[in-house]
């Protein structure tokens, strides 16, 4: 956008009880600092003053912020223009004029202003997407993090049932579920396993929505054939069953919100154009296949190479040079549930997807490590990837064979392997 459209510059270092104001006037080139709250009211009182002040002239606003209450407090005003840089930037830009370091909100906020007035052309404005799009990127990530949490719960309740009742946990596979938690509550020790009659647990699992007759048979023999208890000491059983029990208690209630969040990702997911793109791809499942939605999003402007797309997405390494040393290393700035996302979805496609597995097996052989055959593969996948989305057309795996049948690859010859 032409510096000329803006009638003023604003740089805001946030906080969160203030935010640190620097204005440059275009048409005076007068100078102003303010300090203003971190209240909604506060910001909103700001924005009118500058509404009064400039009409509806577009003002640029630079913020070391994409998301968080300041960005979303601000975006709901059309004459404010936001370019939200990477604190980083900022850091880097401040210390190569200041060696000392030194800091300051108020410096930090004119530097944002700096910046944006001598590099706007390599700061791109934000665009926000739909509603739909934003929702479905926290909807993903909250996900995420609450399985992220379930694990910790699931762990530490593991260790404490070795201390006292080991056994329970070989007669479940997944010990992250609600029957299991339901189990540990009803029975809290072997003891009280052992002296449930067959039929009594049969009907427990039953009611639990264990269908796999099975799966039942197994649960009682081992139960009856479970020995002697670990320990009966009340020193140990005692704390450890208050533990595992209170850990229930936070575990149940998560299990029932994912399910439910899983159930609203699926319908944000399933209602956006895109969707059936992203199901299709080998390997996404009802999980990634939203993540990987969320990633790419729906503003096909946002990227001009897959090159460009894959240092955003931290899967590009980093080259740097000096004299006569050069050294690659992994992108250490990006953002990182993203890249989580397209590692994590790459790894699934080699087992859906012949040329992917064949792809992996031959970077093995070469002597890469997982992470670094991973790592090769999404860089491959995301080139195919780019050139898809960008395009609107869905991928095509007996097409892009093809392609590499034409071109003579050496991924042909493993594929007959596989």
């Amino acid at each position: 956008m032409n510096q000329n459209v803006y009638a003023a510059y604003i740089g805001i270092d946030w906080s969160d009880r203030k935010h640190d104001i620097y204005l440059y006037d275009c048409t005076t080139g007068e100078i102003e600092e303010s300090v203003i709250g971190a209240q909604p009211d506060a910001i909103a009182a700001w924005v009118k003053g500058l509404r009064k002040r400039y009409g509806n002239a577009l003002l640029a606003v630079c913020l070391e912020q994409k998301r968080g209450p300041l960005i979303y407090a601000l975006c709901q005003y059309e004459n404010l223009v936001l370019y939200p840089i990477n604190p980083r930037t900022v850091s880097n830009y401040r210390k190569a004029f200041q060696p000392s370091r030194a800091k300051s909100d108020p410096i930090d906020a004119r530097i944002l202003v700096e910046l944006l007035q001598k590099h706007q052309d390599k700061l791109p404005a934000w665009q926000p997407e739909s509603a739909q799009m934003r929702a479905l990127r926290q909807w993903v990530e909250s996900r995420r993090m609450l399985v992220g949490e379930k694990v910790r719960l699931s762990n530490r309740r593991i260790a404490a049932l070795k201390n006292y009742y080991p056994q329970v946990l070989d007669w479940f596979e997944d010990k992250d579920t609600q029957v299991f938690c339901a189990f540990v509550e009803r029975y809290p020790t072997l003891k009280d396993a052992q002296a449930a009659p067959p039929e009594e647990l049969t009907q427990f699992f039953r009611s639990h929505q264990v269908i796999r007759r099975s799966a039942i048979t197994r649960r009682i023999a081992q139960i009856a054939a479970s020995g002697i208890s670990l320990t009966e000491d009340p020193g140990i059983v005692e704390p450890m069953q208050w533990l595992v029990q209170t850990l229930i208690g936070q575990l149940k209630p998560l299990l029932l919100r994912l399910t439910e969040l899983t159930l609203k990702i699926d319908r944000c997911f399933t209602a956006l154009p895109d969707a059936g793109w992203f199901a299709a791809l080998p390997g996404a499942g009802e999980h990634l296949a939203p993540r990987l939605l969320a990633a790419f999003g729906e503003e096909r402007s946002r990227f001009d190479s897959a090159q460009q797309m894959m240092c955003y997405f931290g899967i590009a390494p980093v080259r740097e040079s000096s004299g006569k040393k050069n050294w690659v290393h992994w992108r250490w700035s990006c953002p990182i549930f993203l890249r989580q996302t397209f590692v994590e979805w790459v790894n699934q496609s080699r087992h859906h997807c012949a040329w992917a597995q064949a792809y992996y097996r031959m970077q093995r052989a070469k002597g890469n490590s997982h992470p670094a055959a991973m790592r090769s593969l999404a860089f491959k996948w995301i080139r195919i990837l780019f050139g898809c989305w960008k395009n609107r057309e869905p991928y095509d795996e007996a097409k892009y064979v093809a392609a590499l049948q034409r071109k003579g690859s050496p991924i042909v010859k493993l594929l007959g392997a596989i």
